[in-house]
């Protein structure tokens, strides 16, 4: 499954510095202008996964492959995105790629670094985007021919009341009806509040949905620092992680993922998948063969595999399990399938 996430937000609020940090290298253009990103910038990030080599060593293989998220830096957009402001029609046709929003917003206030509002006004940016975000979907909504499922007048009203389509309440049926349509306000949202390093030690009560609190600023500036440096200003605010492993965990979280693990000869590694899924989906992960060439699937807790050594110790101990096609896998679960042919 790959995971793709799209960071969104006003121009100037830290996007591409926060994108930067995320890729640990200066991939994307920082300027103080609006719109110094015109194609998005694309990045694949490893999951960090300390689990990995503690595997790795156990069968003896020097390959790890880590889980992996793209984040996507989409350029700022602006009141008016949606009919085409700034660029605002090629922007939110990226957004429609992506799984999950990443919201920017800025907190921190620096007179050298412009504004589009010219204040500091988080409650008034996040309702920018939004609005223009449900203008979009009213927009497709409208462009759908007569006939269309009686579901798209009912979204397109609510949408009409400043309601979102992931906050309407819609059965099974009527969110695969409108699934081919791509409705940017139907992705899930998390907040990642852009504030001052004076601000990480006092941040403001959090919303009532997926966000965290982040320095974009401190968060590049630690990126050429060893893994003890880092630790060593994160204890300074309190902070137990980076902001790049704080949002993987947020995003694995809001959108119900977790990872399952694999370990050989040929390489140690993590997949992910979404948490409730069955064996027999889950080997589909790895190949799409495997779905229909499924037989069984053996299972061990991480931690029991690296407690008592390999595949071989666990079997032996009775701490593996034989489970079949329906068996859901847990998270960070080593996992043997067996496939027929």
């Amino acid at each position: 499954m790959n995971l793709s996430v799209g960071i969104v937000g006003l121009p100037n609020v830290g996007k591409s510095t926060l994108f930067n940090a995320l890729l640990k290298k200066q991939v994307a253009l920082v300027a103080n202008y609006p719109f110094a990103t015109i194609e998005p910038n694309v990045g694949v990030v490893e999951v960090p996964d300390e689990r990995l080599p503690v595997l790795a060593k156990i069968v003896q293989t020097e390959k790890i492959v880590p889980a992996a998220i793209e984040f996507y830096d989409i350029a700022g957009l602006v009141k008016g995105a949606s009919q085409g402001e700034g660029l605002g029609n090629q922007f939110l046709a990226k957004i429609r790629e992506v799984k999950v929003i990443i919201h920017a917003v800025r907190l921190f206030n620096d007179p050298n670094i412009v504004h589009v509002h010219e204040d500091i006004d988080p409650k008034g940016d996040i309702d920018t985007i939004e609005s223009e975000l449900m203008l979009a979907d009213l927009a497709t909504l409208d462009k759908q021919p007569k006939g269309s499922p009686a579901v798209f007048e009912s979204i397109k009203a609510r949408l009409n009341q400043g309601q979102p389509v992931r906050d309407q309440t819609l059965t099974e049926d009527e969110l695969e009806s409108i699934k081919p349509l791509g409705l940017l306000t139907l992705k899930p949202v998390i907040f990642v509040f852009n504030v001052s390093e004076n601000q990480l030690n006092q941040p403001p009560d959090p919303p009532n949905q997926p966000s965290l609190y982040l320095c974009a600023k401190l968060e590049a500036e630690m990126v050429d620092f060893s893994p003890a440096e880092q630790q060593e200003i994160l204890n300074q605010y309190n902070l137990k992680e980076t902001g790049l492993n704080r949002l993987i965990k947020v995003a694995y979280d809001t959108l119900g993922l977790m990872s399952f693990l694999t370990a050989g000869k040929l390489e140690a590694r993590a997949w992910t998948i979404a948490k409730n899924t069955p064996a027999q989906q889950a080997a589909g992960v790895i190949h799409t063969d495997f779905i229909k060439n499924f037989i069984k699937a053996d299972v061990v807790s991480c931690a029991d595999f690296v407690r008592i050594g390999g595949w071989v110790k666990a079997r032996e101990a009775g701490l593996v399990k034989t489970v079949g096609r329906d068996y859901c896998l847990s998270d960070g679960q080593v996992v043997e399938f067996k496939i027929g042919t």
